[in-house]
């Protein structure tokens, strides 16, 4: 599958982002706690050279606590980064990223009294919430949909943080095909951009797997079905999206799916481990080796002739 959605303003953003991390002191970049790797900017890190980076878990109130903590100490891993995990359910934590910041400027060469920072994320993540909680009234507007935010704008912060907003960034192509998927499955991308069955689908087998009670508990199953289908079908028929002849119609039955992940209603649930992520990225990095080496061998080929 792939994601058919890359909007003008957002190569254009990337292109102003670059240019902007100039002046800039310190990154902030907002990641989804459901899917820390998936939502994180690939571009990122080679964009940001040794500027020192905070990664912020929004939405951590949906996901599963101790995956979250997990996620923290493997992101923490790369030079430079530190992480917290927050919500606007407690939004008297998000100032502590004020301190964070401060913290990690203390020792800067060339120490000045402002520090300006960068915050950035993936369209949906919470970073219009987060930098109206922070700055104590509304400036950043907010909304489920996803690219709310289409230009850059620089706010004051108390503590001597200066903040420069970004539009919600995806990129042009995600290598890893299950991360798309799981960007589509959190409501990263517009839903105009995937098809629901094929996305719910893809859910409910990672579900079934991973959090297999929790599907019990809300669908009010009498036993787990024995794949993906079968759980879509029988949600369908738990929720009455039934047509002519008793079949049951996948397409609402996978939005119901997909409306329970996305907004809580089957528990705190995360949709990717440090581990899945590793075995994926070992399986990719084969992928592209291959494929390297058939484009080689091709032009080899094409020069004998």
């Amino acid at each position: 599958m792939a994601i058919h959605w890359y909007p003008g303003h957002m190569h254009k953003a990337n292109k102003e982002i670059k240019e902007a991390l100039v002046g800039i002191d310190l990154i902030i970049e907002v990641l989804d706690a459901r899917l820390p790797y998936s939502s994180q900017n690939p571009l990122l890190s080679n964009l940001r050279g040794n500027k020192p980076c905070i990664k912020i878990l929004t939405k951590s109130d949906l996901a599963d606590p101790d995956l979250t903590r997990q996620w923290q100490t493997w992101l923490e891993q790369e030079q430079g980064v530190k992480t917290l995990s927050l919500t606007t359910e407690h939004p008297e934590r998000m100032r502590l990223l004020i301190e964070l910041c401060k913290k990690m400027m203390a020792h800067r060469p060339g120490k000045r009294e402002l520090i300006n920072t960068m915050i950035m994320g993936i369209p949906n993540v919470g970073k219009s919430s987060l930098i109206n909680i922070l700055a104590g009234k509304t400036i950043a507007r907010t909304g489920n949909e996803p690219a709310v935010t289409k230009s850059q704008q620089k706010i004051r912060l108390n503590g001597g943080i200066v903040l420069f907003d970004t539009p919600g960034v995806l990129w042009p192509k995600v290598e890893n095909e299950p991360s798309m998927y799981r960007l589509a499955v959190s409501g990263a991308v517009k839903d105009t951009a995937f098809e629901y069955d094929d996305i719910a689908f893809f859910a409910a087998y990672y579900l079934l797997s991973a959090y297999p009670e929790n599907l019990i508990e809300r669908f009010k199953l009498q036993q787990l079905p024995a794949n993906e289908l079968e759980l879509i079908e029988a949600i369908g028929r738990k929720r009455g999206c039934l047509r002519g002849g008793g079949h049951v119609d996948l397409n609402k039955a996978s939005k119901i799916l997909l409306t329970d992940l996305r907004t809580g209603g089957l528990g705190r649930i995360t949709l990717e481990t440090p581990e899945l992520i590793t075995q994926e990225l070992i399986l990719l990095a084969q992928k592209l080796e291959q494929k390297k080496k058939v484009s080689n061998n091709k032009k080899r080929k094409k020069r004998k002739r």
